[in-house]
């Protein structure tokens, strides 16, 4: 089969999002299929490359010329709508290389839209976030979640996340891009059954299915291999990864460590948001940004993970990274992270936000080893059901039921007079 993923960030540029497609076009490649990638041009990026097997085509756009635009360490996305060079661009990859499955994974899937009508290719489109719907893709309004999109609170939320000259148009181009994909698409793949519902795939009667995250073999990265960041400590400790943010609930889990009385270190490792989050007192350790092994390697060393957010997690990927070490995970019941941490059997779920909940739950399992052990084993096994061995297959059906789809479109505008 050959398929054509459109990505708006690809290796070497890396996050959870941009792992996750690069995992799958490799394992696709892997398992004998016909890959390659289509994404945006960053600078100094050339036009072509190929990595691990599989073509990597970087598009031009009008709106990356315009650096102002872009305020996310210089990450020059793509906007909710088709730009007109990458159309462009992506026409000419489309035709040299003639895909059978066009897979979709962020708003780079807009400039595909104007190319859809009356192509062969089966349309599936990837939802890792809130985007269908969402202008700053996280279902977050003010700090807390938001209930569902209206129009005037779209445009005052989007003007405060993207300024009072992008935000409202950003807002109803969300909305219009949106209306269009449910069109255009013939599968919809959202990461969890949070991601279907706050999308309201159910509800309008969208064909989808939910095809989850997996975790990414990276090899060379056992224990017996790892690579240990500088500044660990030497014994146990709680173990935080991801944006030091208020959102993902960093805020939460100081104040309830800071109540643990003569309890391990805490550890942060992740980019730091808002660094007034990190208090200046022993036993609170902000490690910055470290490569994927380095946090793998963290994962095996610490004792009890945790992953308190306030917004709405759509899957959880790094409470997965923690279970399949075998590690007991402490992690808010929001969002996706209840369909990966199953509590009282891989970890504990607590309210979001409430530091006196996540601190008693951080002491049952901080005093108590057998505990530990036995939520990080069962964990572990768990964490089998979200391999690429095991999720990839659920892509290829995937993609057979979205052929199927589209060729019995296909003969329906046939028969039409």
């Amino acid at each position: 089969m050959r398929v054509l993923m459109l990505a708006q960030f690809y290796a070497p540029i890396v996050g959870g999002e941009e792992r996750m497609t690069e995992s799958l076009a490799v394992s696709l490649h892997a398992r004998g299929h016909d890959v390659a990638v289509a994404t945006l041009r960053q600078p100094g990026q050339s036009d072509y490359e190929e990595r691990d097997g599989v073509r990597i085509h970087r598009l031009p756009g009008l709106a990356q010329r315009v650096g102002w635009l872009f305020s996310e360490h210089g990450r020059r996305h793509a906007p909710p709508v088709g730009d007109p060079a990458t159309v462009l661009a992506l026409r000419r990859v489309l035709g040299r290389e003639r895909p059978d499955v066009v897979h979709g994974h962020n708003w780079l899937a807009h400039a595909y839209l104007p190319l859809a009508r009356g192509r062969r290719a089966a349309y599936v489109l990837s939802l890792h976030d809130y985007s269908l719907l969402c202008a700053n893709k996280r279902l977050m309004r003010r700090g807390e979640p938001c209930s569902g999109p209206g129009p005037l609170k779209c445009l005052t939320c989007a003007a405060h996340s993207y300024g009072p000259a992008i935000g409202p148009p950003v807002a109803v181009l969300t909305k219009l891009s949106g209306a269009a994909q449910r069109r255009a698409v013939d599968l919809f793949l959202p990461v969890s059954r949070e991601v279907a519902q706050r999308c309201g795939l159910a509800h309008r009667g969208t064909p989808y299915e939910i095809v989850p995250n997996f975790l990414i073999d990276e090899r060379g990265a056992g224990p017996a291999e790892e690579v240990l960041p500088a500044g660990l400590p030497l014994g146990e400790f709680v173990l935080y990864v991801g944006d030091v943010a208020a959102d993902k609930g960093v805020g939460t889990l100081v104040a309830a460590h800071e109540r643990l009385a003569g309890g391990p270190p805490l550890v942060l490792i992740g980019r730091l948001v808002e660094p007034e989050l990190v208090p200046a007192r022993d036993g609170v350790i902000a490690l910055g940004m470290l490569s994927h092994r380095e946090v793998l390697a963290a994962w095996r060393r610490c004792a009890v993970a945790v992953v308190p957010s306030i917004t709405r997690e759509t899957f959880g990927l790094v409470a997965l990274e923690a279970m399949a070490a075998g590690v007991p995970v402490v992690a808010s019941r929001v969002g996706g992270l209840p369909e990966v941490v199953a509590d009282g059997e891989t970890g504990i779920l607590v309210s979001p936000a409430d530091s006196g909940e996540l601190r008693e739950a951080l002491e049952r399992l901080i005093g108590d080893p057998a505990l530990r052990h036995r939520l990080g084993a069962a964990g572990a096994e768990r964490a089998k059901a979200f391999t690429a061995a095991a999720v990839v297959p659920r892509v290829e059906a995937a993609y057979e039921r979205a052929l199927s789809a589209r060729r019995a479109a296909r003969r329906n505008e046939e028969r039409r007079p």
